[in-house]
C-alpha cells in the first residue's frame, strides 16, 4: 500500500504548501468587504461560515464524480494515482481557487462572465452555451440512476421516484441558498466524507493488497493512457463543473483568506475521497480484470454497493444505498441551481439582482433548464455520460485559460494557471479527435491533430503576453512624458 498511502501524503502536503503559493499569488485583502455583504439579497448572496461553504462546496463538486470516475480509472491500474496526485494540486485546485476567488472579486459572477470578461465576448457566448448544456447533461445523467435504485429499494416506481427528485431540485433551486442547501448540505458532505474513510480503513483489513506503482503496470495494456484517463478521472482531479458551482459559495463568503480552505481545500479532498475509491476498485475484485467483469454485470452503483456492503456490512450497505440516491441528486439539483443563475445574467439588467425581479422570474428560468433536463432522463445515462466527460474537461480548460489572462492582465505569475491550461488543452483537443463520441480518427493522427490545435493555441498565448507587454511599455512611456510635462511646467511657472 505504499504507493496508495504515499499519495494521499502528497495531496495533504499540497495543499499545506502549493495552496499557499497559488493564494501569495492571487494576493488576497480580508480589507476588501465581500458580495455577501455588499450585494445581500436574502437569496443567493448572503454570508455564511467557511467550514459550512467548504462542506457545500465539497458536496457541490463531488457527488457521485469521485466514486464512479475513480472506480473507472481503477481500469489503468496503480498509475491512475498518478494523475490523482498531479492533477488534483497542479490543475483541478488551482482551477477552483481562481474560478471561485475571481468570481469574489467581481461580485458573485458566473463563469461564463468572467471568461467573457478575459477572454472577450465571443468566448462568453460559446461558452454560456457550453456551460448550461453541461449542467442540463449532469442534472439528467446523476438523476436517472438515484430514480432506478430508489424503484429497486423502495415501492415507487421509475416515473414516480423521477418526479420526486424533480420536486426537490425546484425546491432547491428557487430557494434562498441557506433554506435548504446551507442547511443539509454540511450534513450530506460529512456522510460522503464518512464513506470514504470508512472505505480506506476497510482496504488495511482485505486480503488482496493495494497494488504499488511499478513498471510493469505504469501503462496497462489495450488501454490508451492518455488522454482517456485524463477525461474518465476528471472529478478527482481536474473538473470544468467546479467552476460552474464556485460562484455559488463565492456569494456567501465572509473573507478572502477563506478561499484557500473553500476552494483549494475541497479539491484536494475530493482528490482523496477519488484516491480511495480508485484503491478499492483495483483492490476488492482482485484484479483490473476482475474489476471490468463487476461493472459489466452489476454497473457502477452495483460495483459500489458491493464493495460497501461487504467491507462495512449492513453499516456500509446503508452508507452505500444513501450515497448512490442522495450524493448525485446534490450534484443534479446545484447544476439546476447555477444554470438558473447562468441564465439570470443573461437576463437581468446590469446592476439589478435577479431577486429583484421577484419569485415570478425565477421559477420561469428554472423551468426552462429542468424541462429539458427532464427529458433527458429519459434516455440511457451511459450515453448522456459520454459526453459530459468532454464537455467537462473542456470548460475546465476554458477556466485556466480564463485564469492565466487574468494573471497576465495583473502582472502576476501567470504559469501556475497557463502550463495546466496547455496540457488540457491537449487533453481535449486529441480526446476529441480520438473518442467514439468525436472524430473517431486513428491515435497517431489525433495525437498529430490535437498538437496543432495546442500549437495554435500556445501562439494565441504568446500574442497576448506579448500584446499585454507593449500596453504596459506604452502606458509606461505615456506616464513618464506626463510626469515630465508636469515637472517642466512647475519649473516654468516658479520661475515666471
Amino acid at each position: 500500500m505504499i504507493t496508495f498511502v504515499g499519495a494521499i501524503c502528497l495531496l495533504i502536503v499540497g495543499y499545506y504548501v502549493y495552496s499557499k503559493v497559488v493564494e501569495r499569488i492571487f494576493g488576497i485583502d480580508d480589507d476588501r468587504e465581500t458580495p455577501a455583504y455588499t450585494k445581500q439579497d436574502g437569496m443567493d448572496f448572503m454570508p455564511m461560515s467557511w467550514w459550512k461553504g467548504s462542506l457545500i462546496q465539497l458536496l457541490n463538486i463531488a457527488g457521485l464524480g469521485p466514486i464512479f470516475g475513480a472506480v473507472l480509472g481503477a481500469l489503468y491500474g496503480p498509475v491512475a494515482f498518478i494523475w490523482i496526485v498531479i492533477g488534483s494540486i497542479f490543475a483541478g485546485a488551482v482551477h477552483d481557487y481562481f474560478s471561485g476567488m475571481m468570481s469574489l472579486r467581481h461580485n458573485g459572477e458566473q463563469y461564463p462572465s468572467l471568461v467573457g470578461r478575459y477572454l472577450g465576448k465571443g468566448a462568453k457566448g460559446t461558452i454560456n452555451i457550453i456551460s448550461i448544456v453541461l449542467m442540463i447533461l449532469v442534472a439528467a445523467a446523476f438523476t436517472a440512476g438515484p430514480a432506478q435504485l430508489m424503484a429497486q429499494v423502495t415501492p415507487l416506481n421509475f416515473t414516480m421516484s423521477l418526479v420526486l427528485i424533480f420536486a426537490y431540485f425546484v425546491l432547491a433551486a428557487i430557494l434562498p441558498v441557506n433554506k435548504i442547501i446551507g442547511r443539509i448540505y454540511p450534513i450530506f458532505g460529512v456522510i460522503l466524507i464518512l464513506m470514504a474513510v470508512s472505505i480506506a480503513i476497510g482496504l488495511f483489513f482485505m486480503d488482496n493488497p493495494v497494488p504499488n506503482l511499478t513498471l510493469a503496470n505504469l501503462h496497462p495494456d489495450n488501454l490508451p493512457l492518455w488522454p482517456l484517463l485524463m477525461i474518465t478521472v476528471s472529478c478527482g482531479a481536474i473538473s470544468g463543473f467546479h467552476s460552474t458551482q464556485s460562484p455559488i459559495i463565492a456569494r456567501t463568503m465572509k473573507r478572502e483568506s477563506d478561499g484557500k480552505k473553500v476552494f483549494y481545500g475541497a479539491m484536494i479532498a475530493e482528490g482523496v475521497i477519488a484516491l480511495i475509491w480508485a484503491a478499492a476498485g483495483m483492490t476488492f475484485f482482485g484484479s483490473t480484470g476482475g474489476l471490468q467483469g463487476a461493472l459489466a454485470a452489476g454497473g457502477l452503483s452495483g460495483v459500489v454497493n458491493e464493495i460497501s456492503s461487504s467491507l462495512l456490512g449492513t453499516f456500509g450497505g446503508i452508507l452505500a444505498i444513501v450515497g448512490v440516491i442522495i450524493l448525485p441528486i446534490t450534484t443534479g439539483d446545484t447544476s439546476l441551481r447555477s444554470s438558473r443563475m447562468m441564465l439570470a445574467d443573461l437576463f437581468t439588467k446590469k446592476g439589478k439582482s435577479e431577486a429583484a425581479d421577484g419569485k415570478g422570474k425565477t421559477l420561469l428560468l428554472t423551468a426552462a433548464v429542468a424541462t429539458p433536463t427532464f427529458l433527458l432522463t429519459q434516455i440511457d445515462y451511459t450515453f448522456l455520460w459520454r459526453y459530459v466527460g468532454f464537455t467537462n474537461q473542456l470548460v475546465a480548460t476554458v477556466m485556466l485559460w480564463t485564469a492565466a489572462m487574468y494573471l497576465v492582465k495583473k502582472q502576476k505569475f501567470h504559469w501556475i494557471c497557463s502550463v495546466p491550461a496547455l496540457f488540457m488543452t491537449m487533453t481535449v483537443a486529441t480526446y476529441l479527435f480520438l473518442a467514439p463520441e468525436g472524430f473517431q480518427l486513428p491515435y497517431a493522427t489525433s495525437m498529430f491533430m490535437g498538437g496543432g490545435i495546442t500549437c495554435l493555441t500556445a501562439g494565441w498565448f504568446g500574442y497576448q503576453l506579448w500584446n499585454a507587454r507593449k500596453k504596459r511599455k506604452r502606458t509606461s512611456r505615456k506616464s513618464s512624458i506626463e510626469k515630465r510635462t508636469f515637472l517642466f511646467t512647475y519649473k516654468r511657472n516658479v520661475l515666471f
